[in-house]
């Protein structure tokens, strides 16, 4: 059995960085204004990790009006979907990320964003993705006000035959 759950998280900028997504560090001269980290990427995980389990979102378990997580590391979110799978019988099978931004430029840090998002999942860094888009100059994104996160995952059962399909560190 798999479930397939979807998460999407935007963020607008703001002056200042450092820029983090996917629990990595850009040096750039503007983060995402959020009241966790606003780690877009890491919301979307946890948001599409919740969605297929059926479990609400991101905002029900970690909801904006609880001062505990004013500035949080978006990697307890994460965590804590994963915790809640694996209390289920389930486990993540693989991620695909795909981020939304003007600038900065990505691709020279795809690697790490893999790399960190399977650590949190406890899964291969072959079973994530993570690509990024620009929107071709059109809407807010375009304008570089924010930029978006959209995040896809499979969970299987650990629980039934055939349920672990290799993907652990």
């Amino acid at each position: 059995m798999a479930r397939i759950g979807l998460g999407y998280d935007s963020h607008r900028f703001a002056a200042g960085g450092p820029l983090v997504l996917a629990g990595v560090r850009i040096d750039h001269d503007r983060h995402l204004a959020g009241h966790s980290d606003g780690d877009a990427v890491l919301h979307a995980v946890t948001d599409a990790v919740l969605g297929a389990m059926a479990a609400g979102d991101i905002g029900e378990l970690f909801p904006d009006s609880d001062p505990r997580w004013r500035g949080a590391d978006s990697a307890v979110f994460i965590r804590r979907a994963a915790e809640l799978a694996d209390q289920r019988g389930c486990r993540v099978g693989n991620c695909d990320v795909t981020i939304l931004t003007e600038l900065p430029m990505l691709s020279p840090h795809r690697q790490r964003m893999r790399g960190r998002i399977a650590e949190l999942l406890g899964i291969a860094i072959e079973a994530v993705s993570v690509k990024a888009k620009t929107a071709e100059s059109m809407g807010a994104i375009g304008r570089g006000e924010g930029l978006a996160a959209m995040a896809i995952v499979m969970l299987t059962r650990t629980d039934q035959p055939g349920g672990d399909d290799g993907n652990r560190q």
